[in-house]
């Protein structure tokens, strides 16, 4: 087996798999790779990221393992804290517990509660005192009111959580509270600059080490051994999508002209377009999509040779970045690119980073 890269993870079930089954197949390809983690985001549909994260421990051996994200409040503190605490415990200590604000649209239509700042801190600061077998009485705070909360009074499991942090209060929510950061896909340079900065300045006035938060780019891989239609879906498409969800949030935190995302959302035909553009849509119907985006938005993506995309996911850590998230694309497809990032792979500088992706520093 190839050395383990600790800075690199992929997602599993990248996009819109056939079968959930296929995520079995992924992570054995990851850890053959020698890719440090895997992600698991969830949808609600077959990416449901209890049951996904269970295969991945049951079938890894050396992979860290995170989700990447869920929410909290899609189920009840003690089933989370429980779930984490089983992973962490299956895996040998290989899984960290992403959480994310899930998408506003998507929740109003559901009926799900929009999540706060203040509820995520509170919640995970409930998850801290759970699995260190505290009894949490009469709890009553921004995530929610408890008559008793307990685990186990014998737990002392330190279980590591990272947020999906997009804007600013986000990503000091991360600095001071949370062990890890994930950004989020097509950042400029100058986004991703602002977001550790960010980070590391509210780490800083909580009295932590700026280094002990682990900062993950997001960033897509879409390589030209790749065919044109799946590329223009992992650009084109994927980008589209995210517009289509959050697009004022993605506008706003990148400083791009609002006015261009007005003008796609007035297309007729993407006014009018049921579903997510990356998962449905055709290729014709992605190539007029093409002509509402403008290059300069797709450009925060590696593309080109092997050795072009290395080159683009390692600068991603020069910029400031402690691991890369390869975003959009599955081990396998990633393979070409791997021994080329290999080549150029600064010697040791990585040695220090855990496979468990919310941990600066290997375990003891």
């Amino acid at each position: 087996m190839v050395d383990q890269l600790p800075e690199l993870a992929c997602y599993g079930l990248a996009g819109a798999p056939a079968s959930p089954a296929e995520l079995l197949t992924e992570c054995g390809d990851a850890e053959t790779l020698g890719l440090g983690s895997m992600f698991l985001s969830e949808r609600f549909n077959t990416k449901e990221a209890v049951t996904l994260s269970g295969a991945a421990g049951a079938v890894t051996r050396t992979l860290g393992i995170a989700t990447g994200v869920t929410n909290h409040n899609t189920r009840h503190p003690i089933v989370t804290a429980s779930y984490a605490t089983t992973m962490h415990r299956l895996t040998g200590g290989r899984f960290a517990l992403g959480l994310g604000r899930g998408i506003e649209r998507l929740f109003q239509v559901f009926g799900i509660p929009q999540i706060t700042t203040a509820q995520l801190e509170d919640f995970a600061g409930l998850m801290r005192r759970l699995w260190a077998g505290e009894v949490v009485v009469g709890h009553d705070g921004p995530a929610g009111r408890w008559p008793a909360l307990v685990l186990d009074r014998s737990f002392r499991d330190d279980i590591p959580l990272l947020l999906s942090a997009f804007g600013p209060q986000s990503l000091q929510l991360a600095g001071r509270t949370f062990d890890g950061a994930i950004l989020h896909t097509f950042f400029t340079d100058q986004t991703l600059q602002r977001c550790v900065r960010t980070v590391h300045e509210a780490a800083e006035r909580a009295g932590r080490d700026p280094r002990s938060v682990r900062v993950w780019s997001c960033y897509a891989v879409v390589g030209d051994w790749l065919s044109p239609e799946l590329r223009l879906r992992k650009t084109v498409g994927r980008m589209a999508t995210y517009l289509q969800g959050y697009g004022d949030l993605l506008v706003r935190t990148n400083e791009w002209d609002p006015a261009v995302l007005a003008r796609f959302r007035a297309d007729p035909f993407v006014a009018g377009f049921q579903g997510a553009l990356d998962a449905t849509a055709t290729a014709a119907q992605l190539e007029h999509v093409a002509t509402l985006i403008p290059d300069e938005w797709l450009a925060p993506a590696a593309t080109g040779t092997p050795a072009q995309c290395a080159a683009a996911v390692l600068r991603q850590m020069e910029l400031g970045a402690d691991s890369v998230i390869v975003h959009g694309a599955t081990p396998a497809e990633l393979a070409p690119m791997l021994p080329a990032y290999r080549a150029i792979r600064p010697a040791g500088r990585f040695d220090h980073l855990d496979p468990n992706p919310g941990r600066t520093h290997r375990s003891a």
